[in-house]
């Protein structure tokens, strides 16, 4: 039945193109333009469900695991950060833990150096402050470590979805300070080190930057207007610095999610589209080096399963830049303000 369709309609166009020349062509690549797209739209889907389903995961021994390499973690005390340095210390790696509170952190390296038998060091700072005493600070505790890989995992969102007008100053510029200003810092500071170690090979042959980006940054969101720039910004940056340092060594690449369960999205309890920290990390590793759910981004993955097809679906459909998708995420983030609001006006 399907042949026989296929065959009429062949036909159907062939005569159409002997009767009308200029319109024949034009049927023509239409029909080649649409054959185009969609291969193109199938293998790229097959190739999120192949990286997601079927590949193995990523192999970190080019980047020293079991080697003595280091990995530096920044917002390290909590949620995703300390995911990362419990699965990248089980693969290997010795662990230098940055975050603001330092006693999270001594009892997460005596954790680690109890449980992995690596080397863990710690690094109390309070990045919103962006002193330059924190960067040297910084400088001097990876100085003599064969650093291998960075984790730029610190950030901060607003408080509650909030209009951009009537965001407050201090909330402004800690967002764009602790996501941009310290990110940067802290690459420019780390990254020379670990140029060192990969040149000497020492450790490990090539290095490794990942940056947690989100969807937030990905498409649009009102109410959220300063977070979402700023992690849009990440992603222009992650991608020019991607191609600066990869003939130098370094694979760098900007990790996409969506919700996951932690203090800074105040989200508990977990669904299909909105994993725990454990479940998010462990599709990240697993995932390095690949794109995943990010088929149309350089150096970009989207790499907890339901975030991948809903990010493949989104960029092949709407568009992450429509206005249909920023209108949904609009009315979403005002339901969440409202409902934000009247939970702090109860407990007054």
């Amino acid at each position: 039945m399907g042949f026989s369709l296929h065959v009429a309609l062949s036909h159907e166009v062939a005569e159409i193109a002997m009767r009308y020349p200029i319109a024949g062509l034009v049927a023509f690549i239409v029909a080649c333009v649409g054959i185009f797209r969609v291969t193109v739209l199938t293998l790229s889907y097959f190739a999120v469900l192949f990286n997601l389903f079927l590949l193995p995961g990523a192999s970190l021994k080019k980047y020293g695991a079991g080697k003595g390499a280091w990995v530096v973690i920044t917002g390290a005390s909590d949620g995703i950060g300390k995911e990362y340095a419990y699965q990248l210390a089980a693969r290997g790696f010795n662990v230098g833990l940055v975050s603001r509170t330092e006693s999270k952190l001594l009892a997460l390296k005596e954790e680690i150096e109890s449980k992995y038998k690596v080397e863990a060091r710690v690094l109390a700072m309070d990045v919103s402050t962006d002193s330059s005493s924190n960067y040297q600070a910084l400088a001097e505790f990876v100085e003599g470590l064969k650093v291998t890989v960075l984790i730029n995992n610190v950030g901060m969102s607003h408080s509650i979805p909030t209009p951009f007008l009537e965001t407050s100053d201090r909330e402004l510029r800690d967002i764009i300070t602790i996501n941009n200003i310290a990110t940067l810092k802290f690459t420019q500071i780390v990254v020379p080190r670990i140029l060192k170690n990969i040149d000497k090979n020492a450790v490990a042959k090539r290095g490794l930057v990942l940056t947690m980006g989100s969807f937030a940054g990905l498409t649009p969101t009102p109410l959220l207007a300063t977070y979402s720039g700023s992690k849009a910004f990440l992603q222009a940056w992650n991608n020019a610095m991607a191609r600066e340092l990869e003939p130098q060594g370094v694979d760098c690449q900007l990790v996409l999610s969506y919700l996951v369960t932690s203090a800074m999205s105040k989200i508990r309890r977990t669904s299909a589209m909105i994993p725990n920290p454990n479940q998010f990390v462990k599709s990240a590793i697993h995932s390095i080096g690949r794109r995943v759910g990010a088929q149309d981004r350089y150096a970009t993955t989207t790499p907890y399963w339901s975030h991948a097809l809903l990010h493949w679906l989104l960029e092949n459909s709407i568009g992450v830049w429509s206005r249909l998708l920023i209108s949904i995420n609009y009315n979403m983030h005002v339901d969440i303000r409202k409902r934000a609001l009247r939970k702090a006006e109860k407990l007054k």
